[in-house]
């Protein structure tokens, strides 16, 4: 009995490390059987299972669903093969389009390399800043010297079609590519000036568009003139060469002209701003979507001594903007000319790997007393206009002016003719034999062939007599110069 007992004990302690034994070894072979049963079903999900499977661990953006589907819909069902990089080009284009903010765009490969040379390099086309605003191309400012400058481009024209295709509706990157050409080829623009309901076409011949954003003369009385007309990479090298030039010839005082400069790149504006500042005081400030501001101001370094003007108009926006407004209000220079265009927005630029890149609106910037001027401008010290002959709309070469000639084209040959000095009797747009006389007088003296018709090469003299004599009578300057010499 107690052998028996004992058996029965052996036994059952035997059973219970066997058992012991067992569990760790099935244990073992449990997770191998779960390892493969895992990987064969998730390889079988992958190869055939549907939407659901693909997305096992993936945190979702739900809010995505609507825009998968309608790519999915598009790739199986539209009537014909789609290019899908446009599909989804189209996509991210639309969602910034939505923004309803013009400085904020989608750049495809191309258009990105166009973007990436305005500011960095030269290139080839008419040198007109454009922006999008309210379905319209609107000329922000001609470049100093470029092709759209000699024709007589103005700030706020409209461009409506390029050679003879509607751009309106168009984004300004799309609108650049079909602007932008090869030196020597010509494109015809269809413009209309701002406040009026006619149009005209200006051909224009395309050339390389210089790098140089800053231009110096000395003038009378140690008075220097520094025309800066954008804000690029190598401004601010530009402008303290173009210092250094002016000290070397004796500079009393200085004229800085922002005049149609349309902006440019930030970190230059603040560079440039810091010559003129006082160490510690604002330059600007900059405000997030939480309303959060950024401080920027001078520092230590190269200061400007010489009594200084600033000359603006409605074609400086953006960096010039940010400029004058921080010299106005932090060192008190005086402001001369015309209220700006308004531009108070920061844009930031990210590349993608494939080329293409996004330009969108990250911040609002305010002036040092912390005023925003986004489409209000900035109103100068001393509001001076230019004359009214500067104001003309452009006259197109290509078309042909005689006796009977009736056009508004016609009304502003007459009165550039009259500023210039010649009678064309009664400016009424009627082209009669005074008009006649007047062209002929002009065409003597400026040796062309005296047939007393406007067209061609006495259109192009035309104007750029007129622009000669805006130069020689530049109100906004002599109000500077007045100031300088106070």
């Amino acid at each position: 009995m107690d052998k028996e007992e004992n058996k029965d004990f052996d036994s059952k302690e035997d059973q219970t490390n066997g058992y012991i034994r067992i569990r760790k070894f099935k244990f073992v072979m449990l997770i191998f059987v779960l390892i493969f049963a895992t990987a064969g079903i998730t390889t079988f999900a992958l190869a055939f299972g549907d939407e659901k499977a693909v997305k096992v661990g993936v945190n979702q953006r739900t809010e995505f669903n609507k825009l998968y589907d309608t790519y999915d819909e598009l790739n199986k069902k539209y009537y014909k093969d789609i290019d899908k990089e446009k599909l989804i080009n189209g996509a991210i284009n639309g969602m910034l389009d939505s923004l309803d903010d013009p400085y904020s765009d989608y750049m495809t490969k191309e258009e990105a390399e166009k973007f990436h040379e305005s500011i960095s390099s030269s290139f080839q086309g008419i040198g007109a800043e454009i922006q999008e605003k309210d379905g319209n191309i609107v000329v922000v400012s001609p470049i100093k010297g470029s092709p759209a400058e000699k024709v007589g481009i103005k700030p706020n024209d409209k461009i409506l079609a390029v050679d003879g295709k509607s751009i309106r509706g168009m984004s300004a990157n799309e609108a650049v590519l079909l602007i932008r050409g090869e030196k020597g080829t010509k494109v015809t623009l269809t413009i209309q000036r701002a406040g009026s309901h006619d149009t005209t076409q200006m051909t224009i011949t395309r050339d390389e568009i210089p790098v140089n954003t800053v231009y110096a003369e000395m003038m009378k009385d140690g008075i220097a003139k520094i025309q800066i007309t954008s804000f690029s990479e190598n401004t601010y090298n530009e402008l303290l060469t173009a210092l250094n030039e002016m000290d070397s010839k004796g500079m009393k005082s200085l004229i800085i002209d922002l005049r149609q400069n349309p902006g440019g790149l930030l970190d230059q504006a603040i560079k440039i701003s810091n010559l003129f500042i006082p160490e510690g005081k604002k330059i600007l400030q900059v405000e997030d979507r939480n309303g959060k501001r950024e401080v920027v101001t001078a520092e230590d370094g190269k200061k400007i001594k010489v009594p200084v003007a600033v000359i603006i108009d409605k074609g400086s926006a953006s960096a010039s903007e940010i400029f004058a407004a921080a010299v106005s209000e932090s060192a008190g220079i005086p402001l001369v000319g015309e209220k700006s265009f308004g531009k108070g927005t920061v844009q930031t630029a990210s590349d993608f790997k494939d080329g293409s890149n996004m330009k969108f609106t990250t911040a609002k910037w305010l002036t040092p007393n912390a005023n925003w001027i986004h489409q209000k401008g900035i109103v100068p010290n001393y509001q001076v206009k230019m004359p009214k002959y500067a104001e003309l709309p452009l006259i197109n070469p290509d078309s042909k002016y005689k006796v009977s000639s009736l056009s508004n084209e016609v009304k502003a040959a007459e009165e550039m003719l009259k500023a210039l000095g010649y009678n064309p009797g009664k400016i009424d747009g009627y082209f009669d034999e005074n008009t006649k006389k007047a062209v002929m007088n002009f065409q003597k003296d400026t040796k062309l062939k005296a047939n007393g018709i406007l067209q061609g090469n006495t259109t192009i003299q035309l104007m750029n007599k007129i622009r000669e004599k805006i130069i020689k009578n530049d109100t906004q300057v002599n109000k500077a110069i007045e100031l300088l010499k106070e």
